[in-house]
């Protein structure tokens, strides 16, 4: 198996294969070297040369997804005229919302698993690897939690769609809180996490450096972009044992080893509920919002 994919750098010079796969197969050759088991999962987790992982593509971009496909959803209609007469056909007014937010989902979740499906298949033509059961439960399970992450950014785009009168302000609505928690909130954490608890000496370091990384985490993870990547992290990688802080008391007398995906799952189920708390939040405040606007007048 080793050999075959030490054999991509040629094989790109005379089967010309496509970058992506290329890259994937150098990364796959560093990561069974280090280790060897579950290395069918290195496939969605492994970055290439130039190329990001399949997973932190799909945290970083796939937002845009979700706001694609919900940012105009109720406001274009308006503009359009087309909403008095949506309303005046004899269906219940909440199905229009919840009929737009299930139509987003459901092309969300064919286009996840489409991609994960392909991504497998292309690593089994390509490099022979087989998946184990485990890894098949994993991969879905992430592919799971990726739905439900782009599912809170389009109720999101929803809700303001139903907030805001143009779809252009409604989608830079969107866009800002995105920028917001993928590349501002960790430096916001760390700056009052070091406010709260200062680690600018040697002294202050000794005495808050606990506090201070406890705070900083916590704050991280109101962002949905770190409540994901450290949720599926931990989901694909079985060798992450824990996601908070570890003591040296703690570390003394531990077994390196792998945990089970119950055990896996157990770490990260307070991710995946607030994510679907995030997401029915989101949706309730679009659907609430939209049942009470006056739609004749609009």
């Amino acid at each position: 198996m080793l050999e075959k994919i030490k054999q991509y750098p040629k094989q790109k010079q005379q089967n010309r294969i496509p970058e992506y796969e290329v890259s994937a197969g150098t990364g796959l050759e560093s990561a069974i070297e280090s280790d060897s088991n579950f290395v069918f999962l290195n496939l969605y987790t492994t970055t290439g040369n130039s190329i990001p992982s399949f997973m932190s593509f799909i945290a970083l971009l796939g937002p845009f997804v979700g706001l694609a496909l919900g940012f105009d959803a109720i406001n274009s209609e308006r503009s359009a005229g087309t909403l008095n007469r949506l309303v005046a056909q004899p269906i219940y007014r909440d199905s229009i919302i919840i009929g737009k937010f299930l139509a987003g989902l459901a092309v969300i979740a064919m286009m996840v698993f489409s991609m994960g499906i392909f991504i497998g298949a292309i690593g089994i033509l390509t490099t022979g690897l087989v998946p184990e059961g485990e890894e098949i439960l994993r991969i879905f399970v992430f592919l799971v939690f990726t739905v439900i992450y782009i599912a809170f950014w389009l109720s999101l785009s929803i809700l303001f769609s139903v907030l805001c009168r143009h779809s252009a302000t409604s989608a830079l609505s969107v866009i800002a809180l995105w920028i917001f928690f993928t590349i501002f909130m960790s430096l916001l954490a760390d700056i009052f996490a070091g406010a709260v608890f200062p680690v600018n000496t040697q002294y202050n370091a000794l005495v808050n450096a606990y506090d201070n990384y406890s705070l900083e985490l916590n704050l991280n993870r109101i962002s949905p972009y770190y409540l994901y990547s450290e949720a599926v992290a931990t989901i694909m990688n079985p060798s992450v044992r824990s996601i908070n802080i570890i003591t040296v008391d703690q570390l003394e007398g531990a077994i390196a080893g792998y945990l089970s995906l119950g055990q896996s799952l157990l770490l990260v189920w307070p991710h995946l509920t607030g994510m679907a708390a995030l997401t029915l939040i989101a949706f309730t405040g679009s659907y609430a919002g939209f049942m009470r606007q006056e739609i004749r007048s609009s």
